[in-house]
């Protein structure tokens, strides 16, 4: 099922969560740490499916503190206050469990700095309390990154920071795209199809990627389409998870604005080139030449560009008000 906004239909999103984000009660202190992007923006283009591992390993709510701690170069899961409490192996079983449940989510958002959701910069302590200077992603988050890496992920403090919100919200409505293309039946047209409608968006965020894929898909022959889908995809949200910059987004703006060199007048020609430049100086937000394009667009339509997600990655109620 698919949500439609201004033109274009966007997939219905399998979001997994840490169950406190989105105000569910099952933090050690019997509380939760709701996240209003989450709950009040994002939740009617999402279906939250909850994780808590902590309360899947029974552990209950409240509980004692756990924390990681490195014993004999290994990783154990500790009481913070009670040290001769240890859930490692319980903890560790259920994270199993549910990394198995999340193999067909769409995204995932984390709990920053938890001993089981936290992304990364969770601390790691000694047996004797004494925290080591190096930090790691927390056991559940750690697990579902690796086996999942096509997954985008994104912790709910990072998403406060406009830059990684636009740029997790790109990969979170791609990877929906490319879930729903799978679904519909992978075959080497469709491929090429998709990968054309996200060229000028991964130009924007990472111009190496885009000429690495270029190859990737020059000649489909005799090539598995699934292990070549498997690559594609995880190159794709590699590069969608570099932040674009405003020197980017101006070299892919100055791309678009050559398909209307022959259709524009010259006064036309030189008011676009000025927008662009006065973005490229911080001087506007990068939504007024877009704007102009699109309305260029509309007078003079061109299927390629009408196709490309570049000009609205995810639904434009989500859309920061200062973007780059």
């Amino acid at each position: 099922m698919k949500e439609k906004n201004r033109g274009r239909l966007y997939p219905k999103i399998r979001l997994g969560v840490s169950a406190c984000v989105i105000g569910e009660k099952v933090r050690f202190d019997g509380g939760h740490k709701s996240s209003a992007f989450l709950v009040d923006e994002l939740a009617p283009w999402v279906d939250f499916v909850s994780f808590c591992p902590e309360m899947s390993a029974g552990l209950g709510s409240p509980r004692p503190a756990i924390r990681l701690v490195l014993v004999d170069d290994y990783i154990r899961v500790q009481g913070a206050s009670r040290r001769s409490l240890d859930v490692t192996e319980s903890l560790l079983s259920a994270v199993d469990s549910l990394t198995i449940k999340a193999r067909d989510l769409t995204g995932f958002v984390f709990c920053a700095k938890s001993p089981s959701c936290g992304m990364e910069r969770v601390k790691v302590y000694q047996p004797s309390g004494d925290p080591l200077p190096q930090m790691r992603p927390g056991v559940f988050a750690g697990k579902l990154m690796v086996s999942y890496p096509q997954i985008p992920c994104e912790e709910t403090g990072r998403l406060n920071d406009r830059l990684l919100r636009e740029s997790f919200l790109c990969r979170l409505f791609c990877h929906g795209d490319w879930q729903q293309l799978c679904k519909d039946g992978l075959t080497r047209a469709s491929l090429v199809e998709f990968h054309s409608r996200y060229k000028l968006l991964l130009m924007a965020h990472s111009p190496e990627h885009y000429r690495k894929i270029g190859p990737m898909l020059a000649d489909l022959r005799g090539k598995d389409l699934i292990v070549l889908g498997e690559q594609y995809i995880r190159c794709l949200m590699d590069g969608l998870a570099i932040t674009a910059t405003r020197k980017k987004h101006t070299n892919v703006l100055m791309h678009i604005q050559g398909y209307f060199k022959r259709q524009l007048s010259s006064v036309d020609k030189k008011a676009l080139t000025e927008m662009i430049l006065r973005y490229q100086q911080g001087l506007l937000p990068l939504s007024a030449p877009l704007e102009m394009l699109c309305h260029h667009l509309r007078h003079f339509p061109d299927d390629y560009l009408q196709l490309q997600t570049y000009f609205q990655p995810y639904p434009i109620e989500l859309v920061t008000k200062s973007v780059i």
